[in-house]
């Protein structure tokens, strides 16, 4: 601007000046008054490009700012809302439905082994799942709905409904189930996929205002049903119940008791007897873990272990628990044998037959005393490496049984292959005996197998008399089960052995005796005393 009042200023009175003097009536203008003129006109052009350039930066930059917050509001792949920007929506969604007395409900979604798509035919193949996924999500949401992806695979989607009609949020959540059992198509290859949903509301099933105060809560409550869906089975879905959440507190103290429990001993083994059905005879005992709670109190492994196998204690705790069991076992008479039941897990670990083997040496425990239990489950996870183990561990004398064998998936050629010692009789078989005079073929089918693979046999779950008498009649047999007593501990095992005089009271005859670990620490204590 100043430029051009220049301009104005020095052309008024050069330019005239140049035209008298170019018709010859006058004097050449003034060279520094042509100077500033020219100067002036530079000053415009510069001043001009300047200002052409800072509008398009400005431009450029607001441009990029709106790019910036929608990435910060919009997931990239599925175009949807993200997790930050769905929780503000949800919040809005909540004050125009308070507005008009609709409630809302916040809907999680997420697909079943959906890991599976990424790991077998890469993250290509997966992104294009998620993306037919969204579009068909979409394509059934009504036009107020907000969807976003919260992460992975996993979705939620909120929406308003006319309070006291949760059914139309059933019908909906029905059609989506119907829209993904449509196969996902590719130009490569066809996937199926299913999905676990998980629904809360803000108000109860009549239409009530219920307690939730914010989006933040609604979202935590969808994602605990979420959770229940998975736990019953998954490809299925649960509005939140308060007893949900109650659940999973318990169940988040059961994970941190266990693990709190397993550093502080509290996880200790149980021993069931077996006994020869023929003779009588006392023949062995079963280790079973028990847990002392000291807030629960004793609780059985059909609880903990499943959480222990899934938050990836379960090796430390069986280990812990055998170790225990094999020094317990070292004081009963060597004609006593001890069975063992190895987790799943633990089978998928290549080195536990050598870690299993070590802590036998360590303990001064023979291992012709020691059977393993393991289930037929285990048989199809990695039965080359399950094979190599079990020959390992039968190198060194130890027994191998198949536990619970029927109800798995075992076949006929598993066992003929697979180096088993003795197959034990699932309990939910031998019950069928309890009736008089009622025979079970399927018993009788498992013994007449064992005879002709010429191995022993255990039948679990003998807990009266009639079961007793119809397996006796069945042939030689091992038995176990609460007829013969319920579980005990390591001091009431010794009792029952001491009046049995079956209690050595000292180590077997396998090589010479190790200090355990407490008469070690002793040792060590009483050498640094003065």
């Amino acid at each position: 601007m100043a430029s051009i009042i220049l301009l104005v200023g020095t052309g008024g009175s050069v330019l005239p000046q140049t035209v008298q003097a170019l018709l010859g009536n006058g004097s050449k203008p003034d060279v520094i008054l042509v100077n500033a003129l020219l100067l002036n006109i530079a000053l415009i052009i510069f001043g001009w490009r300047r200002y052409r350039e800072l509008r398009r930066e400005i431009e450029e930059r607001r441009r990029a700012e709106a790019r910036a917050r929608q990435l910060a509001a919009i997931d990239p792949l599925t175009q949807c809302l993200n997790r930050r920007s769905m929780i503000d929506a949800t919040e809005e969604m909540r004050a125009h439905a308070a507005v008009r007395g609709e409630a809302i409900v916040y809907c999680m979604i997420d697909l079943d082994n959906f890991k599976q798509v990424n790991d077998m035919h890469g993250h290509s193949a997966g992104d294009a799942v998620l993306v037919m996924l969204c579009e068909r999500i979409r394509a059934l949401l009504p036009r107020e709905a907000r969807l976003a992806r919260l992460g992975g695979d996993e979705f939620a989607f909120v929406m308003p409904y006319s309070a006291g009609h949760p059914e139309r949020i059933d019908d909906l959540i029905i059609r989506l189930f119907e829209s993904l059992a449509e196969p996902f198509r590719m130009p490569e290859l066809t996937m199926e996929m299913t999905m676990s949903i998980g629904l809360a509301a803000d108000h109860d099933a009549d239409g009530t205002i219920g307690l939730v105060v914010d989006s933040a809560t609604l979202m935590h409550r969808a994602d605990m049903a979420l959770y229940h869906a998975k736990k019953q089975g998954r490809n299925r879905y649960f509005w939140f119940e308060p007893t949900m959440e109650s659940e999973l507190r318990f169940r988040n103290q059961l994970e941190t008791g266990i693990r709190r429990g397993i550093s502080r001993g509290e996880f200790v083994p149980y021993y069931e007897q077996q006994v020869d059905l023929e003779s009588g005879e006392l023949v062995g005992f079963e280790m079973l873990a028990r847990w002392r709670s000291p807030q629960l109190g004793l609780i059985s492994p059909d609880i903990f272990v499943p959480i222990a196998e899934e938050i990836g204690v379960i090796n430390d705790m069986s280990e812990r628990l055998m170790e225990q069991a094999f020094a317990d076992a070292r004081e009963w008479d060597d004609s006593l044998t001890l069975s063992i039941n190895i987790s799943p897990v633990q089978l998928r670990d290549p080195w536990f037959a050598q870690r299993l083997l070590k802590k036998l040496v360590a303990a001064n425990f023979p291992p012709q005393r020691l059977e393993i239990e393991i289930t037929e489950s285990c048989l199809h996870e990695n039965i080359g490496m399950v094979r190599s183990m079990i020959m390992s561990l039968r190198n060194q004398g130890v027994q191998i049984s198949l536990d619970d064998f029927g109800t798995g998936y075992s076949s006929f050629e598993q066992l003929r292959n697979l180096p088993f010692d003795r197959i034990k009789i699932d309990r939910s078989f031998v019950q069928e005996l309890r009736e008089p005079g009622n025979r079970s073929r399927i018993v009788e089918a498992i013994i007449s197998l064992g005879r002709g693979l010429d191995l022993p046999l255990t039948a679990e779950g003998v807990e009266d008399e009639e079961i007793l008498t119809a397996l006796k009649s069945m042939g030689r047999l091992k038995a176990q089960g609460y007829f013969y007593g319920l579980p005990e501990d390591a001091d009431a095992v010794r009792v029952r052995l001491k009046a049995a005089g079956k209690l050595t009271g000292k180590p077997g005859q396998f090589g010479a005796a190790l200090p355990t670990v407490a008469e070690d620490t002793e040792a060590r204590h009483r050498i640094a005393r003065p």
